[in-house]
């Protein structure tokens, strides 16, 4: 890696997670570049991207391209939904270098988890994620850092996202080990503005996320409704929990250390106010729902030790069976 106080970084996947990261680092003096394609592409040549958030409005200009032609990076950050990350990933190979540090922000269970995770499961797949190991393939496990994303943004525009709320990113090796590299990415976007937290457990934070989304994200899809609804609304507060309690238990079983109560949690989403998930957003514009990272994912590890969960297992078959009218 290069100077930390001036890195290249490559953002592959400009969406609304994927073009809040390009404008915050690049107002902070990054070289970022964008890998990008169709409208989007020639929507960030022509006009480049805005960012509203809670530092104002920011636009960027990085540079962009549909084909990896950057050079090696310091650092690339992958923003695509799990459904389409091995597609990304298997793109990325001119991009890195020995140093290359790689980071995916999919939102669910990662393919990489079982990856020195140090537990019975040591190395093993995760079959929901990457049935075909293409992931596993496409970028060495040795370039990777792990990622737990709490952003909240929505493009409204063409080139225009929104993100109305604290922007918070943890960062951690997959081996649990403090490393160099580690604090040079918390730093690096530590000073673009996003509160940038490194661990040696980043799979605790996974699981905070996990709960997170599979609590909401399924259900936003059967109800529509908002953040503050599912986590403020008695009907659907109730159903909510349920999911929570249910997932604990897998967290749990797997060694993680979670730190939020279900009663904080909901406190905690229904404060997001009338926020739509990121699910809910594909729902409305007939994209394929992020189902297999963020519920199924959780469902093969649960069966690993045999943790039943029919409360979360019935949401995502109704949230399946509702995506798929939507884009039938």
């Amino acid at each position: 890696m290069s100077n930390p106080d001036y890195l290249r970084i490559c953002i592959a996947g400009a969406g609304a997670i994927g073009g809040t990261l390009a404008v915050r680092l690049q107002a902070a003096g990054h070289q970022v570049s964008v890998l990008a394609r169709g409208n989007t592409l020639q929507v960030i040549r022509d006009q480049g991207l805005t960012l509203h958030d809670q530092h104002g409005v920011t636009h960027a200009t990085p540079a962009a391209s549909d084909r990896p032609e950057f050079g090696h990076q310091d650092v690339i950050f992958v923003c695509a939904k799990s459904q389409d990350m091995a597609a990304l990933l298997v793109q990325l190979g001119p991009l890195i270098g020995p140093e290359t540090v790689v980071v995916p922000t999919n939102n669910g269970v990662p393919w990489w988890y079982f990856y020195k995770e140090g537990g019975r499961f040591d190395g093993a797949p995760v079959q929901a994620v990457d049935p075909e190991q293409r992931m596993a393939q496409a970028v060495p496990y040795v370039h990777l850092i792990g990622c737990v994303l709490f952003i909240t943004s929505e493009v409204t525009a063409p080139g225009v996202i929104k993100s109305s709320n604290p922007h918070l990113m943890v960062l951690g090796e997959p081996s649990g080990v403090m490393s160099e590299r580690l604090q040079r990415v918390r730093v690096a976007v530590e000073a673009a503005g996003i509160e940038a937290r490194a661990t040696d457990r980043i799979r605790d934070k996974l699981w905070t996320k996990i709960i997170a989304n599979i609590s909401s994200n399924p259900l936003s899809v059967i109800t529509q409704g908002t953040l503050e609804q599912l986590y403020g609304q008695p009907e659907l507060r109730d159903v909510v929990m349920q999911i929570m309690r249910e997932v604990l238990l897998v967290a749990s079983s797997y060694g993680a250390r979670v730190d939020i109560d279900p009663l904080t949690f909901v406190q905690l989403g229904a404060a997001m106010g009338p926020f739509r998930t990121s699910m809910l957003q594909d729902l409305d514009r007939g994209r394929p729902l992020e189902l297999a990272a963020i519920g199924d994912a959780v469902l093969e590890l649960a069966q690993r030790f045999d943790v039943p969960m029919p409360i979360t297992r019935a949401v995502i078959s109704l949230a399946r069976f509702r995506g798929q009218l939507a884009i039938a």
